[in-house]
């Protein structure tokens, strides 16, 4: 199921306003699973992720109210924004996102390109993202999914920007790490 046109969408929104339990069911099939899949970026453990994205649409139908349509995707998009909230939230109530402690080392490797990610299967590219410890999994979202700069991750998560900077470092160091060992067990079977 696809809608063609803001106009579908804005009615959508309209007819979840209104409690329309059908509705709920369309938005459902329509952004259920890239809502999941953000979910699921932030938060590791598979039943937090549930619990999470479930209080993600109960939020979303609670408060389609303050919803403003502003042209195609919008929907999606503030859809998107609230699964963030969500996961953030979770993660600041579990005391889980130590943020300013660095305790996974990465060796600096200079002058190696950053390996390709294009031959990567997405689910095993989230499966890498899922793995990296809480505070790089979260700098990594909001700042490559979300498109924060540091400035706005350090102020949202209550953290200096240089710790953003290094987070987001970190993550990326171990995410090449996870994904050369990857391309080598493809190549090199045993």
């Amino acid at each position: 199921m696809r809608l063609s046109t803001g106009n579908q969408e804005e009615r959508l929104a309209e007819r979840l306003r209104s409690g329309d339990s059908d509705a709920m069911r369309e938005f459902y099939a329509l952004y259920g699973g890239h809502l999941a899949k953000v979910c699921a970026r932030y938060i590791a453990d598979a039943e937090d992720t549930k619990d999470v994205f479930q209080d993600t649409l109960v939020r979303i139908f609670s408060r389609v109210g303050d919803f403003t349509y502003r042209g195609s995707g919008s929907l999606q998009a503030w859809a998107t924004k609230v699964a963030v909230n969500e996961s953030l939230k979770f993660l600041r109530q579990q005391k889980r996102n130590e943020l300013a402690q660095l305790t996974h080392d990465v060796a600096d490797e200079s002058g190696e390109d950053d390996p390709s990610v294009r031959d990567i299967p997405p689910e095993v590219f989230l499966r890498m993202v899922r793995e990296l410890p809480t505070g790089y999994r979260t700098v990594f979202n909001l700042y490559v999914f979300e498109e924060k700069s540091h400035k706005e991750i350090a102020d949202l998560l209550g953290i200096k920007k240089d710790t953003s900077s290094s987070q987001l470092s970190r993550a990326k160091k171990l995410l090449a790490q996870k994904i050369k060992e990857y391309t080598n067990s493809k190549q090199n079977p045993r």
